[in-house]
């Protein structure tokens, strides 16, 4: 029993006791001198937010919370630190006490946010489980742990209600009749959006973990998990820059008598720069620096891209040549249908559609981009197996 006790102190002695911190409790006996927040965040490439440190609050602004938003669109969040006071001057702000405890997610891209910065025990619910695909998340909804509240204005706000949560993750498209946060709001339910889809490239979006970090004072965790990111995926970046042979792709399909391209600023285009190819119709006027995509007809994209080197339709369910051609029986004619180098961003999608490009892609951009190089240099990275790409 001697024995026992002496190794306990000495174990006392050789590992420091942990404390809890203001972070991760409310503050017992404030002092407005002390900065209750001793790690930061600041976004080095997304654009639509931003963050502001006070000592026991922080002001996330999102100033483009949807494509084409105006300034007085903006949201503004003031998280407050649990126990300290609230600060005057935000009377039309929304006010939060940190650290977030319990958050509804309205979208499958937050899900992966929540698991990087260790904070998915606080998920109480989801718009739909229909669509997930984070294995972590499906044990809690095949544990009957999470609530599901349905989409956009048609939210059960009741449910919503009932589970009392701090925080509902959403995202906005700026047509009210169909966007959740006007009426969680109406119903003083604290609705933060997150705009990641808004950004024009790949590390942008991955940096909005940050975003979401913030209302969890979690920005150790989201600050050594972006750094990561950013350097694998420059470094990949710099594997491509001096490649000579740069191939032509084609992206997108003909839908709803239009053929959907991707701008060469968009963040399909600079994954196709990124990953050493170049885009059809990159010198064309309504896709050279569009930031978004350009439409099409048929005939146009026919002339133009019958010749691509490779084709990245990102198509609903098209797993196959013979779904492609289902689709419209012009594509044999395609080039690249013939040579067998269309690649769908297919290959992790579960029963219902989710497609996990669109869940745990948005963080993990250097993996996407991975999959490109190998698809365009597989000499590159020939140890690579494609993640979220499959070869029709």
């Amino acid at each position: 029993m001697k024995h026992l006790l002496l190794l306990a102190l000495l174990l006392a002695i050789l590992i420091p006791v942990s404390s809890t911190t203001a972070q991760d409790a409310c503050v017992e006996d404030y002092d407005e001198s002390v900065d209750y927040f001793e790690t930061k965040v600041e976004p080095m490439y997304a654009e639509g937010f931003t963050v502001e440190y006070f000592n026991h609050y922080k002001v996330v602004n999102v100033v483009t919370p949807w494509v084409g938003a105006t300034e007085d669109d903006a949201f503004t969040y003031v998280l407050v630190q649990c126990g300290t006071p609230v600060p005057d001057g935000f009377d039309d702000a929304q006010v939060i006490e940190l650290p977030v405890e319990s958050v509804i997610a309205m979208s499958t891209t937050q899900l992966p946010h929540l698991i990087e910065l260790g904070v998915l025990d606080s998920l109480v619910g989801l718009d739909s489980s229909l669509y997930v695909n984070s294995p972590e998340v499906l044990e809690l909804i095949d544990a009957g742990e999470l609530v599901e509240v349905g989409f956009g204005s048609e939210v059960n706000i009741e449910v919503v209600l009932d589970t009392e949560p701090d925080v509902v993750m959403a995202s906005g498209s700026g047509v009210l009749d169909y966007d959740v946060h006007p009426v969680l709001l109406e119903n003083d339910v604290p609705a933060v959006i997150n705009a990641e889809w808004v950004e024009n490239s790949p590390l942008a979006r991955a940096e909005w973990i940050k975003f979401t970090a913030t209302f969890f004072n979690a920005e150790a965790a989201a600050n050594e998990y972006f750094e990561t990111v950013e350097a694998d995926y420059n470094a990949l970046v710099e594997l491509t820059a001096d490649v000579e042979d740069r191939p032509t792709v084609l992206t997108g399909v003909f839908f709803a008598d239009a053929w959907t391209v991707a701008g060469t600023d968009s963040f399909v285009g600079q994954y196709i720069a990124d990953a050493g190819a170049e885009l059809v119709f990159a010198e064309h006027e309504d896709v050279a620096g569009n930031a978004n995509s350009a439409f099409f007809d048929f005939e146009t994209v026919y002339l133009d891209g019958l010749e691509a080197d490779y084709w990245l339709p990102d198509a609903f369910g098209v797993n196959s040549v013979d779904d492609l051609l289902a689709l419209d029986e012009r594509y044999a004619d395609f080039v690249a249908v013939d040579e067998g180098t269309v690649y769908n961003n297919s290959n992790r999608v579960n029963e219902n559609g989710g497609n996990d490009i669109y869940e745990s892609g948005v963080i993990n951009p250097h993996v996407v981009l991975m999959d490109l190089i190998k698809i365009f240099h597989p000499d590159l990275l020939p140890d690579h197996e494609l993640v979220y790409f499959k070869q029709l």
